[in-house]
Parts: structure tokens; C-alpha cells; sequence
């Protein structure tokens, strides 16, 4: 404490790694500033690439290696491709740190992270993403749930290059109706579709688990927004919800990803904290 006994506290010190459209808005949320916390790094694979948007940053992070970021940061926000989740995480929750994780689909590969984390004291984070109702599954879970269902409407060319959709053969850039082109589990989805949806494997680990958390996945010309729809079944409630995600840069991700990631950040020194 100072003398006047206000609490001082060492800010967290963040590093991004991934500068697509989510790693961008954070970034930029960061270097403006976000109470407790400092940008320290970024890591990224091809740096000359991003040198044109670093440089409009009031304060330029370095840009390190992946495994070069434990040592100085205390939370790192993964905002890269699902096969590079292992070499992100691992380093901070071995050592007692943070990992927010946004390709939630790689954890279910990944399982031994959430072990690691575990036995030393680290912890890996979720945020709400495009979804809504997390808090209401998760409170759901300390019950009984009964069923959950999650139907996705994208368009076409937000499902364009899917593994699932290459290996089946299906053609969906000519189409003028809705076409569903995936009906499964969570954990199937996460394998077929590891860039658009997360938000399937998310709601399956607050709740039902991603073996019963059945899915249906649509591509629809007639929208132009990511569209979830999650219907919920438990002994303390009934609800449905649906988000209608408006696409960043990245047609396979929204808008309100970053926003998620950045509302989190904010919430770890604030004075009021809504939600659970």
C-alpha cells in the first residue's frame, strides 16, 4: 500500500500472439489502455507483414518467439490457428500463468493442457466469444442438464475450405437455399469445422460436455451474419438464445470475439464485476 493505504498493484503484463482481425483489436484495446494491464510482446510468424500496423501503436510491443513469451509476460491471449495451441499454452500454465484461449476447439485434442494447468496452478481461460448464455450454462451444469442443441447459420463463404466440407464433397458456393452440411457432436463439429466454431465447443465445456452436445451446422445465402441458435434443457431451467454475429475481416469470425476477449481483460480490476 501507498501511505495514503490505497492498494498498489503490479500491472499484468499480456502477450498476443496472432495478429488477424481478434489479435488486432486487442492489441490496439491494450496500448490504449486496459486497467492492471501492459502489453509486453506479440508474436506473429511473419513480422514484416504486421510492421505497417505495429507502428501506428502509441507504444510498439517487440515481437518475439512463442517460446520466449513465458518469461515475460503473465497472461497470453492465443489468436492463432488451433494447431499451434500446445506451444501457446503450455509454457504459461506450467508455470502458474494465464492462457486465453480462443481456438477452444484445439483443447479437445489438447486435453493434456487442462491437466498441466491443473497440477501447477495455472489456469486456462474461455472467454464468452460470440456467444451468449455461458453464465446461464454454466449455473445449468452445477444441476442436471438434459439436452443441448446448437444450430449455426453462416454463409456460404464463412464455411468456404472446412475440412468437413473438402472431404465430403459438398458444394456450397452455388447454392440459393439453406443447406445443412453438418449434424453431430461438438467434438465431431471441432474436428470438421476447427475455424468456425469454437463457440460449439465453448458452450459444450460449461455445460453438457462436447460428446452430447449435439450441433447442426447450415450454410445459408440468405444471411449475412454468423447465426447460433442454442436451445438448453435442466432441472433448474429451460432457455433458448440466439446471437446474430456481425463478420470481422475474417468471415469465419465476428466482430464480438475481440470485444469478448477485451471485456474480460477489463473485468480482472474492476470495481463492479457482472457475471459469474
Amino acid at each position: 500500500m501507498n501511505p495514503l493505504g490505497d492498494t498498489i498493484r503490479t500491472p499484468a503484463r499480456v502477450a498476443v500472439v496472432g495478429l488477424g482481425p481478434i489479435g488486432r483489436k486487442v492489441v490496439e484495446a491494450l496500448d490504449r489502455g486496459i486497467a492492471g494491464m501492459v502489453l509486453v510482446a506479440v508474436s506473429v510468424q511473419n513480422p514484416d507483414k504486421h510492421q505497417p500496423f505495429l507502428a501506428t501503436l502509441d507504444s510498439t510491443p517487440p515481437i518475439l518467439p512463442i517460446d520466449g513469451l513465458a518469461d515475460i509476460a503473465d497472461i497470453v491471449i492465443e489468436c492463432a490457428p488451433s494447431k499451434m495451441l500446445p506451444s501457446i499454452v503450455a509454457p504459461f500454465v506450467s508455470c502458474g500463468k494465464t492462457a486465453i484461449v480462443l481456438s477452444a476447439g484445439g483443447l479437445l485434442d489438447n486435453e493434456h493442457l487442462i491437466e498441466l494447468a491443473r497440477a501447477n496452478g495455472g489456469q486456462i481461460v474461455v472467454p464468452t466469444g460470440a456467444l451468449i448464455g455461458l453464465d446461464a450454462m454454466t449455473a445449468a451444469a452445477e444441476g442436471e442438464i438434459h439436452s443441448v442443441r446448437m444450430v449455426t447459420r453462416k454463409p456460404p463463404g464463412g464455411l468456404a475450405g472446412a475440412p468437413y466440407i473438402v472431404a465430403n464433397n459438398i458444394d456450397i458456393q452455388g447454392i440459393t437455399e439453406p443447406l445443412r452440411v453438418f449434424e453431430g457432436s461438438a467434438r465431431e463439429a471441432a474436428k470438421g469445422f476447427p475455424a468456425n466454431i469454437n463457440v460449439a465447443v465453448a458452450l459444450s465445456l460449461a455445460g453438457f460436455g462436447p460428446d452430447r452436445t449435439r450441433v447442426e451446422i447450415w450454410a445459408d445465402p440468405t444471411v449475412t451474419r454468423n447465426v447460433h441458435r442454442v436451445e438448453v434443457d435442466s432441472d433448474s431451467a429451460r432457455f433458448s438464445m440466439t446471437i446474430e454475429n456481425i463478420p470481422s475481416e475474417n468471415p469465419k469470425t465476428g466482430r464480438i470475439t475481440a470485444m469478448s476477449v477485451i471485456a474480460y481483460l477489463r473485468k480482472q480490476h474492476a470495481a463492479l464485476r457482472v457475471g459469474t
